[in-house]
């Protein structure tokens, strides 16, 4: 299974329901709170080349997007051959 990073804050819905999705596939993920880590959120916005709300989410080396890229992927059936990849 190809490693999944999200970027994420505590206090964001899109968030929350990109990592249930995650949890409900069983997929494990590494999570990084850029409101509890300011620096990493530059990080953030130069992998998502200018993206600056979270979460963004990257499968490996592919940026995903948001949560809303997350579940169109789910509901076209990518999802799990992207994990899986």
């Amino acid at each position: 299974m190809q490693p999944v990073e999200i970027y994420t804050t505590p206090i964001c819905g899109f968030c929350h329901a990109a990592k249930r999705l995650l949890n409900e596939k069983g997929v494990n993920f590494n999570e990084i709170d850029v409101m509890q880590d300011p620096d990493r959120k530059a990080e953030m916005v130069q992998r998502a080349q200018g993206g600056r709300t979270v979460p963004q989410i990257f499968v490996g080396d592919i940026h995903v997007g948001g949560c809303d890229e997350l579940y169109a992927l789910e509901r076209a059936g990518k999802l799990d051959a992207l994990l899986a990849a």
